[in-house]
């Protein structure tokens, strides 16, 4: 499945529209690792727990996305935006969208 955040793919022929797909997930980290972020919060540094929290996010919600466009019969999805929203303390909404799409 190709995946690409433009409306159309370079040298290739859009040739046929299948609609819009979408995947999202809400993810949180174990109490343990959200009490070492909120330490490093207070000191300064990149949150790792965090991170690792929202990359997890992005897979399987890019993952849900896909299994969608796969059902409709696309070979890609065109347009792909990512959005994120925390729920709770701790806890991440992330969101990916896009169009899906078969091209030659």
């Amino acid at each position: 499945m190709l995946l690409v955040n433009t409306p159309d793919i370079p040298n290739k022929k859009i040739v046929e529209t299948l609609g819009l797909v979408k995947g999202s997930t809400i993810r949180a980290k174990h109490i343990g690792k959200d009490i070492a972020s909120g330490f490093r919060h207070l000191v300064g540094g990149e949150m790792k727990e965090y991170s690792e929290m929202l990359n997890e996010a992005r897979q399987i919600a890019t993952k849900h996305m896909v299994d969608e466009a796969v059902e409709l019969g696309a070979n890609a999805v065109v347009n792909v935006r990512y959005a994120s929203s925390s729920v709770v303390q701790g806890a991440a909404e992330i969101m990916v969208y896009g169009t899906a799409v078969i091209y030659e």
